[in-house]
Order: structure tokens, then sequence, then C-alpha cells
């Protein structure tokens, strides 16, 4: 996320991103307004599906790990 630093938590990005999203469905911001929420919206999707990822990732290697053992 270059612009703004990331979320302390996946929670918290995903609360944003909720947020974004209704404030967007209400549809009485301005049009710069809305392409800035827009924008940070998909840089939270963005670092959520990576988080999800690595965290897909790392169940993987445990699996991998137990079945080993």
């Amino acid at each position: 996320m270059s612009e703004q630093a990331a979320p302390l938590s996946f929670e918290a990005a995903l609360a944003e991103l909720e947020s974004i999203v209704a404030q967007l469905e209400r549809g009485d911001l301005l049009l710069e307004e809305m392409l800035a929420l827009y924008a940070r919206g998909q840089q939270l999707a963005e670092w959520c599906a990576r988080k999800l990822d690595e965290a897909t990732l790392t169940l993987h290697v445990l699996q991998d790990d137990n079945a080993q053992a």
C-alpha cells in the first residue's frame, strides 16, 4: 500500500473495506471522494488477498510438515 500505511491486521483492513463499500453504496459522494475511496478500497482488497494467500501457504506448509511427521 503505497499512499497509506497498511492496516495493523487483516480484520482492520476488512472493516475499513466494508466501511468504504457502504459509503460508495450510499451514492452521496462527490466524484473525487468516490474515486479516492475506490482507490483505497482496491488497495485494501489487494492487501487482504495477499494476506489470505500467505495464510493459505502457511497452512499448506504446516499440513505437509504434519503429514511427514
